[in-house]
């Protein structure tokens, strides 16, 4: 999948193209590789076109995929692209905070892997009828999963100016958040807002002259932020990530691809939980029951590569994050003295602030 909506309007890469593909290849790949002769779970939370998913199924054949999506047409299309592994993939119709009631039904008590590639997708932008983008004039629609009843339509007609100032603020990280908002609710007292383009125009004369001419498309934090919230995304992550990190059996690993930085923020801090050791201070031993069940795989957030981001411009504002249980909740290490096994080196480029 793909981030912020300021990349809609960029070039286009040809065909679906997985962010990072190697680097998750490579970091996922020792759990679902290991010794044992039993299958290997995967949950691919957020499915897309399966791209990575058919990658992962072609590297490791004890692999079996559990593959979730809100879009119906994501699990239509991903379903003919996984065709070749169709006895080892289970397709679910859900939001990745559903992994555990998904998990209960498969009768699935650990998976070895679980991978998140947030954001928009890539046809979801393409197809203009979706409403996600602001380059063509569409419904105002957004809705990643079309069975549920909240559109944007809805939103920019029904929202006061209150609660539309915040979640251009807090999702669409807009300077002029409340402008916005306040010519959103006059415009729409003269008739109802129901076009992309015309809720483009909207907000492009809602910013000041001086700072439309910097910063992209005066457009797209309002359309990154309307999908947000639309599709409860800031809210579902922050249960999935720890649904996800519960699910794990020892020696699983998660990988997680976030495409903006409150996303990016809500693995940090949900990675973070589980790499600490919680004993408190003064205590002569640490307590095994409070040790970290949890290490981290890369430092900080690593970037996709310059070379990557020339050829598929989408990925330019990925930000990657992987961790690996090494305890159950007791504290009880894996392996031999305790020691994880495979130890992967953090690589590629990191982002300033260090480990998580």
């Amino acid at each position: 999948m793909q981030g912020d909506e300021e990349r809609e309007g960029g070039p286009r890469a040809p065909g679906h193209v997985p962010v990072m593909l190697d680097r998750i290849l490579a970091l996922l790949g020792p759990a679902l590789s290991g010794p044992s002769d039993e299958d290997a779970f995967l949950i691919d939370a957020t499915l897309g076109l399966g791209g990575h998913a058919s990658a992962i199924l072609a590297a490791h054949p004890r692999a079996r995929l559990i593959g979730l999506d809100r879009d119906t047409t994501a699990l239509e299309r991903s379903g003919r692209r996984l065709e070749p592994y169709a006895d080892r993939v289970s397709l679910v119709h859900a939001v990745y905070d559903e992994i555990p009631q998904v998990l209960d039904d498969l009768r699935i008590p650990r998976v070895d892997a679980v991978l998140f590639d947030l954001g928009v997708s890539s046809p979801q932008l393409d197809e203009a009828e979706r409403g996600f983008a602001y380059s063509y004039d569409a419904p105002l629609d957004m809705r990643m999963d079309r069975t549920q009843a909240l559109t944007a339509e809805e939103v920019v007609n029904t929202y006061s100016v209150a609660d539309l100032t915040r979640i251009l603020r807090d999702y669409g990280e807009e300077r002029y958040a409340r402008r916005v908002a306040e010519a959103i609710v006059r415009e729409r007292g003269r008739a109802p807002l129901t076009s992309t383009s015309r809720l483009v125009d909207v907000v492009r004369d809602a910013i000041p002259a001086a700072s439309r001419r910097t910063g992209g498309h005066p457009g797209k934090r309002t359309f990154q932020a309307l999908r947000m919230e639309v599709n409860g995304e800031l809210a579902a992550l922050e249960r999935a990530v720890p649904a996800a990190l519960d699910a794990l059996a020892v020696g699983g690993r998660i990988a997680v691809l976030a495409y903006h930085s409150l996303e990016d923020r809500i693995v940090k801090r949900a990675f973070a939980e589980r790499v600490t050791d919680t004993t408190p201070h003064g205590l002569p031993v640490p307590l095994p029951e409070l040790q970290p069940r949890f290490r981290l795989l890369t430092r900080g957030a690593e970037q996709p590569s310059e070379k990557e981001t020339t050829t598929n411009p989408r990925a330019a504002s990925a930000r990657f994050r992987a961790a690996e249980r090494i305890r159950e909740r007791e504290g009880r290490p894996r392996g031999i003295g305790g020691m994880p096994r495979g130890e992967d080196p953090p690589s590629g480029r990191s982002e300033a602030g260090g480990t998580a």
